[in-house]
């Protein structure tokens, strides 16, 4: 249900108590014996609250702990990059781990002068060193990526530069509960002052590299020669410093909206739900930015760590991440002479099947895999995945030569690119997607989000296809049931019911107590409608009590 609060400017009495949340950080202490209170890796690293005692000094340094071992264990003997969101929770959380970390005989590198380090830039770091030197650098992106005020996340990225896959996940997060359990019995730490002093922690410019290597893969000249005004937003996130080195660097007439950390995010819209969420992709957190669109060429945002992007265009307004999506790959692999057939694009089973139809008419092999950006990781670091893509508005590709670049999702590359591809184009985004529907035909596209206790999305997670007894969906027949993808094998962890003109998959968030229906036609609007309630009705149906002894969990 859409809040009347929706679009509009965050209320006082809806911004977070900083200084209490803080405090909770550190005097809350987690209840091992209830779920909601230990750490849980879900699509993106741990997620909590510390209000909620889902995010505490505790779980950090339990989490840490689990990482320095696990570095041990694998002999990555090289630097530890750390960086941070403007949460008000990562900074404090950046200091627990930093003084894990130094007790644990760990080399880190952190920013300079406390500066907020986006995703895509701890990623670039990882790579850039194990090019040059051991290939054992991994790191930790401290951030709950676009999540409430109140949130604060931890997520580790191995040697390959991207988020760990669940192989690695279910060892740390089993060995951070392990150490939950005992009261931190087993975790080794110093002072914060020590830990400075101390030889395993060094300071590291990580937004020059980055900025100067971005040409490698943007074309700015085409941009500069567009003479484009530009808008930047990075929604009070890590990007700010980042925007404002491109600006320099790049010479680029772009202004930077909001550029200042805010840890209550006063200066947001509030979302669909009437909740602060820094989520460039939603029309109703990005209402201030829409309000500027005829002011520039082109406007774009990014979340608070930088690693999802939102595209702001005079005529399509806020661009639809699918739409966005389609254009990009269809721009990348039409315009980059290195990006060829032997190439393929990773899409999520949850994205638009626009992107199928775009791939198959370039000749081009689509590998499809569950939610979560670690299942392109492997791909862009070998170089035999040109593009990866979700479609929550997070991205990543290779360089112009077709060498990897990051292998997390990075917001930044996507919002630049943007600007080159209506610069050498010479088209506003909406109108090239508009001629995609017009060769592939019109995609009616849109996901619900409803509320789920634990239980209801660990039935869910587990699904088994025999789980659902019908035969038809949206008035076709169906033609695959699926808890696996396609591309890789992987388990879902939920469902996706595929007709000939239409799809729907079920599955629960691993960041929100919410489950998430996604659902898409090539046949109308109504046709949408049908499946997505046909969907909620299965829901129904499997959550009921009636149904719990027959879901197989």
């Amino acid at each position: 249900m859409l809040s009347p609060l929706a679009g509009k400017l965050t209320p006082h009495s809806k911004l977070i108590d900083v200084a209490s949340l803080i405090a909770d950080y550190y005097e809350y202490e987690p209840d091992y014996s209830l779920e909601s209170q230990k750490v849980s890796f879900g699509t993106s690293g741990h997620r909590g609250s510390a209000f909620k005692k889902s995010f505490n000094e505790a779980h950090v340094l339990a989490i840490t702990q689990a990482v320095c071992e696990y570095k041990k264990k694998m002999g990555y003997n090289s630097v530890l990059y750390i960086g941070k969101d403007t949460h008000a929770l990562s900074t404090p959380a950046q200091m627990s781990a930093v003084r894990v970390c130094a007790a644990n005989g760990i080399h880190i590198a952190i920013a300079k002068d406390g500066i907020y380090t986006p995703t895509p830039l701890i990623s670039f770091a990882i790579l850039e060193h194990n090019k040059k030197e051991q290939a054992t650098a991994d790191g930790i992106v401290i951030t709950p990526s676009h999540n409430p005020p109140s949130d604060g996340g931890f997520k580790y990225n191995p040697p390959n530069g991207g988020p760990a896959d669940t192989d690695v996940t279910s060892l740390i997060e089993k060995r951070a509960n392990e150490i939950l359990k005992n009261n931190l019995e087993d975790v080794a730490f110093v002072s914060y002052e020590k830990a400075l002093q101390s030889q395993y922690v060094t300071e590291y410019d990580f937004i020059t590299p980055y900025v100067e290597a971005l040409s490698k893969i943007i074309d700015f000249k085409a941009i500069k020669n567009a003479k484009f005004k530009l808008a930047a937003d990075p929604l009070g996130g890590s990007s700010i410093q980042v925007y404002e080195k491109i600006k320099e660097y790049y010479h680029l007439d772009m202004d930077i909206i909001h550029p200042y950390a805010d840890f209550t995010f006063s200066f947001m819209t509030l979302d669909h739900d009437g909740k602060i969420r820094m989520d460039c992709s939603s029309p109703y957190a990005m209402a201030s930015l829409l309000k500027l669109k005829e002011k520039y060429d082109l406007a774009f945002a990014n979340d608070t760590d930088a690693d999802r992007h939102g595209i702001v265009t005079p005529k399509g307004g806020l661009i639809n991440p699918n739409h966005y999506l389609s254009v990009a790959i269809w721009y990348l692999f039409t315009h980059r002479k290195n990006f060829t057939k032997d190439l393929k694009v990773g899409k999520t089973l949850v994205s638009s099947s626009m992107i199928d139809r775009i791939c198959a008419n370039l000749g081009i092999e689509v590998y499809e895999v569950p939610v979560g950006f670690k299942w392109f990781a492997q791909g862009l670091f070998e170089g035999w995945l040109g593009f990866g893509g979700e479609e929550s508005a997070g991205a990543s590709f290779l360089r112009n030569d077709a060498s990897v670049w990051t292998t997390d999702k990075d917001g930044l590359i996507m919002t630049l690119l943007s600007a080159e591809i209506m610069a050498v184009t010479g088209k506003d985004i909406a109108d090239i997607y508009a001629e995609f529907e017009k060769e592939f035909g019109a995609s009616y596209y849109a996901r619900i989000d409803a509320p789920a206790t634990l239980e209801q999305k660990k039935i869910l997670k587990n699904l088994n296809a025999d789980s659902i007894d019908i035969q038809m969906l949206g008035d076709e027949k169906i033609e695959k049931i699926l808890t696996k993808a396609s591309g890789n094998g992987a388990a879902i962890g939920g469902l996706k019911i595929v007709t000939q003109n239409g799809w729907v998959a079920m599955r629960p968030s691993g960041t929100e107590d919410i489950y998430k229906i996604y659902a898409e036609s090539f046949l109308s609007k109504e046709h949408l409608s049908a499946i997505q309630k046909e969907a909620q009705e299965i829901m129904k149906g499997l959550f009921s009590e009636a149904r719990f002894s027959n879901a197989k969990v």
